[in-house]
């Protein structure tokens, strides 16, 4: 009886940059220690699972993506189980736990899992385990880790319950299952892995678990006259504590040096989400003053030979390379400097205990070396506990090694916070901070992400300028820190600045004989259409923009749109404009006052009715200090803004960042409707939600 007890659950993972799929990865190498087998999918492999018939459990790892969308992977499914037509009994049948993934500096938290759950439930599903929502604003294993420990037990008794239907002896049931390692609910210890070293602890008889370690040496540990713990160095407690650290990954990818002859897959094949488009980059224009702290700039595209199309308040996205010396440095490091024009075959090593391993999407079957560092794996991605386990065994130096795996421990989760999250290191950091780690080449195929193209608002209009588009970026910057001793520039930010250099610094050897640029760089991107944030469908319907810093972006776009439209029919009836703008100082970074569309000649033709503007780093003389923000301004027109809210039923749009723009923002507006209605705060956050849900506060934000 106990040998035909079920233990198998279906695992599907909906994943966007990786993190929910090496969650479900963690899951399905944990699921065997527990005697369970996980049947792993992409919840975008619909023909490799049937929900409609599934009798197991199911566990469902989801991200959320854009504001608060399912990832791509997961479109398919969720239009699917979103058909009015289900029946509310269609999945009575199903199981299932489900772990959201997400970011609460974002309006809509976890909304790609909650979506999932709640369509689950309306059409009958049950609840075996409770819902986890992780939230990677203060570290998704602040509840993945926690989730993951009780998902055996709920499993365990969902097993239970199934086989009790099927009329096997409880007894029985329960007797079978607990001879698996089902973690201890006294000591919520993990049990997870039986290969997990044993380091003996000096002066402590603690008995060891599979997770428990004990120090080899006390002496191992860096001397505790340093008080403050760094990368490289903990202090105690830590130092001298026992360690839970994961279960070693299973290696699953092989990788085969070939010859130096062959051509690299097209940039294009790279990419699942769309048509990609080569285009040349016509106009760069640095839209800030030298001395500015942030630098802007405005890039000009010629799309007119293509079939790419947008909307003004669209977002596309531009396939960047990895920093060309960062990836010859981790050449070097790797020892693998001479094979870098050396073709490379990557397949799934046969007989991995890696369960489900499959050949990731992402990465070539054949491309050469530099190509797979260059365009495929997200170096500067910051590593995940799993990668630093891994990187444990490549290890050499004993100290380095007891300082990795403290910080893959669940007793360093406080470090890998501080050290590896916030400081946003990336495996080039690590491999300086420990130079003894000597990672192979299919472990870094296997824990790096893919390399993802990354996403501009557009700031035209294809009517105001038929194929041209133009979007504005900062150049990002990461200054050098004790954690990150070489400054660095953002990956895509930092090659487009380096891509059009000769665009905004014409020599004579870039200028033709009429003294105009001849640079033809090229970039490929693909559309991400937005599909809210754009200009109401009635044109006299009134809006009100606030976009501070390159969050005027989309909002040029608008306006570009509004005053062609203006041109083209002057009979029709439009509704009054607002701008509101800010940046640090007047002189230096108060974007679009001399480009050629400048704010100004949108108010003097009427397309732009009102434009308020603060500058939060001049100084003043005045009696009375002018507002430094944009949400301080806004409070200036309360009765404005919720005459154009309440009474026009006009739109509100806000785009920059999340935590320290959009939040005071969304404040002031419930500030300004509690005020203009005379209601409590309660009913004004009402109010906000309901224009949220009706899409006529609608938000573009990033953190």
């Amino acid at each position: 009886m106990c040998c035909d007890l079920k233990r198998r659950f279906l695992l599907l993972y909906a994943t966007q940059k990786g993190q929910a799929k090496a969650i479900a990865e963690e899951i399905c190498q944990q699921a065997g220690a527990h005697g369970l087998e996980a049947d792993m999918h992409c919840i975008s492999e619909m023909d490799k699972y049937n929900l409609e018939t599934e009798k197991d459990p199911v566990v469902i790892v989801i991200s959320t993506t854009g504001t608060g969308d399912p990832p791509d992977t997961a479109r398919k499914f969720v239009k699917k189980i979103q058909d009015t037509a289900l029946p509310p009994d269609h999945f009575a049948h199903l199981q299932y736990g489900l772990l959201g993934l997400g970011d609460s500096e974002y309006m809509f938290f976890c909304n790609g899992g909650k979506t999932v759950d709640r369509r689950l439930q309306e059409l009958g599903a049950q609840h075996f385990y409770e819902t986890g929502l992780a939230d990677d604003c203060v570290g998704l294993e602040v509840v993945v880790d926690p989730w993951i420990d009780g998902l055996w037990l709920a499993l365990k008794e969902a097993f239970v319950l199934q086989n009790k239907k099927e009329g096997m002896n409880s007894s029985d049931i329960s007797s079978a299952l607990s001879a698996a390692p089902v973690p201890s609910h006294i000591e919520n210890e993990l049990n997870i892995s039986s290969e997990v070293q044993k380091l003996k602890l000096e002066d402590e008889g603690v008995r060891s678990s599979d997770l428990t370690q004990k120090l080899v040496d006390i002496h191992l540990v860096a001397s505790t006259r340093d008080a403050e713990p760094s990368l490289v160095h903990s202090v105690p407690p830590l130092s001298q504590s026992a360690l839970n650290i994961p279960a070693l990954p299973a290696e699953y990818i092989e990788v085969q040096f070939q010859d130096t002859h062959g051509e690299n897959p097209h940039l294009s094949s790279l990419i699942s989400e769309g048509t990609t488009f080569e285009v040349p980059v016509t106009k760069a224009v640095q839209l800030t003053r030298e001395d500015a702290i942030k630098t802007a700039l405005l890039l000009e595209l010629d799309i007119a030979g293509t079939v790419f199309d947008y909307q003004p308040g669209d977002a596309f996205c531009v396939i960047c390379p990895n920093n060309v010396s960062e990836v010859e440095e981790l050449l070097q490091i790797l020892g693998l400097s001479d094979k870098g024009e050396y073709f490379i075959c990557v397949k799934v090593k046969q007989g991995t205990k890696r369960k489900g391993a499959t050949h990731p999407q992402h990465i070539p079957e054949r491309s050469t070396l530099k190509f797979l560092l260059t365009w495929c794996l997200e170096i500067r991605a910051v590593p995940k506990k799993a990668f630093l386990r891994a990187l444990v065994e490549c290890t050499s130096d004993a100290g380095e090694k007891r300082r990795l795996q403290e910080l893959c421990s669940r007793q360093g989760a406080s470090d890998y916070t501080q050290f590896i999250r916030d400081s946003n290191v990336c495996l080039l950091d690590l491999l300086r901070a420990f130079p003894s780690c000597k990672p192979s080449l299919n472990l870094l195929i296997e824990h790096l992400p893919k390399l993802q193209a990354r996403s501009y608002s557009v700031s035209s209009s294809n009517l105001y300028q038929p194929g041209r588009l133009h979007f504005v970026f900062n150049i990002v910057e990461f200054p050098a820190c004790p954690t990150r001793p070489v400054a660095r520039k953002g990956v895509c930010t930092g090659w487009l600045a380096e891509l059009v250099a000769p665009l905004l610094n014409p020599n004579k050897n870039t200028l033709d004989t009429k003294g105009i640029s001849t640079s033809t760089e090229k970039i490929s991107i693909f559309s991400r259409p937005n599909n809210t944030f754009h200009l109401p469908a009635d044109p006299s319907v009134p809006f009100v923009m606030v976009g501070p810093g390159t969050g005027i972006s989309p909002f040029i776009g608008f306006l570009q749109h509004r005053q062609k439209l203006r041109e083209e029919h002057t009979d029709w009836e439009f509704g009054e404009t607002w701008l509101f703008f800010g940046c640090r100082h007047q002189d230096r970074d108060y974007l679009f006052k001399q480009v050629h569309y400048e704010l100004k000649c949108f108010l003097e033709n009427g397309t732009l009715t009102h434009l308020k503007v603060c500058f939060s780093r001049d100084s003043t003389t005045a009696e009375v200090a002018p507002p430094k923000y944009v949400q301080d301004v806004i409070r200036l027109y309360a009765k404005e803004i919720a005459r154009v809210l309440l009474k026009e039923g006009g739109y509100f749009y806000v785009c920059g960042d999340k935590k320290h723009m959009a939040d005071g923002v969304s404040d002031a507006v419930v500030d300004i409707l509690s005020m203009e209605m005379e209601a409590d705060k309660l009913e004004a956050m009402k109010i906000l939600a309901t224009l949220r849900e009706a899409k006529r506060y609608l938000q573009d934000v990033w953190s």
